[in-house]
């Protein structure tokens, strides 16, 4: 496994009025990354983040800013996202008909590159570029909205990805419906990364959730 478990709350589900003082907050409860949904309205049904926004809050942590590109086209807007402060630039198999070109360059950025699959897509899409991968992100969900339940087909899928990753040193995060009755099977099948939303922001005390989250998987 790439690494111990790491979480990342999404701040999709966060005050969006006190963005900041949000990502603030998560970091000093001890998150790992800080999850950035970016939605175009075109490739999922819904708006949220550009890289003015990114860019405002980067100030706010020195936490890794893992940020999920749910946009089509999104190589032209990878340098902006870069440019933002992103750590961590994901873009879907679906969205890119050169996924290999776009890896390329997240890398030449100096930035890690990330692939996401959402839940109807086999994972034979990335055998090809594994190997420029740093990241593989499993929508548990139908993307464009937080607070949706797990899909446990999935689990099954991160079973085989995790397979197919084999000694590499790439993170496998999970993204969607993840909770605390749900992150154990999640972590067991092979994530060793957790993007939570509601789970993490549905309370006042973030240091609690998180802890609580943790403490579910094992860690």
């Amino acid at each position: 496994m790439a690494d111990t478990l790491k979480i990342a709350p999404s701040i999709l589900s966060a005050d969006f009025s006190r963005l900041g003082a949000e990502v603030e907050a998560i970091d000093n409860a001890g998150c790992d990354y800080i999850h950035i949904d970016v939605m175009d309205g075109h490739f999922v049904p819904n708006l949220t983040f550009g890289p003015p926004v990114i860019k405002c809050i980067r100030a706010s942590t020195k936490k890794v800013f893992d940020v999920h590109l749910m946009i089509n086209p999104a190589q032209p807007f990878l340098q902006d996202y870069a440019d933002a402060g992103a750590d961590i630039i994901t873009v879907h198999a679906e969205a890119d008909p050169h996924l290999d070109r776009s890896l390329q360059f997240i890398q030449s950025l100096g930035k890690k590159a990330g692939v996401s699959l959402n839940p109807h897509t086999h994972e034979s899409v990335i055998e090809y570029v594994i190997d420029k991968v740093d990241l593989i992100l499993v929508m548990s969900v139908n993307p464009g909205f937080g607070g949706q339940s797990f899909i446990e087909s999935q689990l099954e899928k991160i079973r085989r990805i995790r397979s197919m990753i084999g000694d590499r040193a790439i993170d496998l995060e999970v993204d969607g419906g993840v909770n605390t009755d749900t992150i154990k099977a999640v972590v067991d099948a092979g994530a060793n990364v957790i993007v939570a939303g509601s789970a993490v922001f549905k309370g006042d005390d973030y240091v609690k959730t998180i802890g609580a989250l943790r403490t579910a998987a094992g860690a």
